[in-house]
């Protein structure tokens, strides 16, 4: 079955359509989406390695469009709802005390988290609910993100046909790495925030 699962995904990955698919998906992971881009970018780019740095520009721009959407979630949610939750379960006095820690740290939190297997949209709802500067959040986004795609990209264009190999040797294998890095993404993401 995995193998069946692997073999579309590739023949996917070669139609017209799959771009515009793994930029939806990049855009939705970044502010609700729980998949994240690389499911998609990986077979994409390994069916055509010659566009594996185009793939990355098209998640990266997504990426962060849907971190922005993000944003403004944390940033309409802590408006709107947050700051009643807060005063209710008597966490009022303690959004000052984080606010200022993301205000100090902030920039090291989006790039660093970026670059991780933890959801992205955990950060880029966490940045509006803090009200980290807009424009800032924004360009270390597109640093983050595209450094993470690009490296991928790098590796897939320059190794792509090697990793295919590779990777439909030992396919279980593979398939299991990434469900254990994901997982853990997960849950250090909510052992940390």
């Amino acid at each position: 079955m995995l193998r069946r699962l692997y073999d579309w995904c590739i023949a996917a990955a070669g139609q017209r359509h799959a771009a515009w698919i793994m930029g939806a998906v990049s855009f939705a992971e970044s502010s609700f989406f729980p998949i994240p881009p690389d499911v998609m970018l990986v077979p994409i780019s390994l069916a055509r390695p010659d566009r594996a740095y185009h793939y990355a520009a098209l998640c990266t721009a997504a990426s962060v469009a849907g971190g922005i959407l993000g944003y403004l979630i944390g940033s309409l949610l802590y408006d709107s709802v947050g700051q009643w939750l807060m005063e209710l379960y008597g966490y009022s006095d303690k959004v000052a005390e984080f606010r200022a820690a993301y205000a100090e740290w902030g920039a090291w939190i989006i790039l660093l988290k970026g670059l991780t297997p933890i959801p992205y949209k955990l950060i880029t709802i966490t940045s509006g609910f803090a009200g980290y500067d807009f424009l800032l959040f924004v360009v270390l986004s597109i640093i983050t993100r595209g450094g993470r795609f690009f490296v991928l990209a790098f590796l897939l264009h320059r190794y792509g046909a090697q990793a295919r190999e590779i990777i439909e040797k030992r396919l279980g294998l593979w398939t299991t790495l990434f469900a254990v890095v994901l997982i853990g993404g997960i849950v250090a993401a909510m052992w940390l925030l």
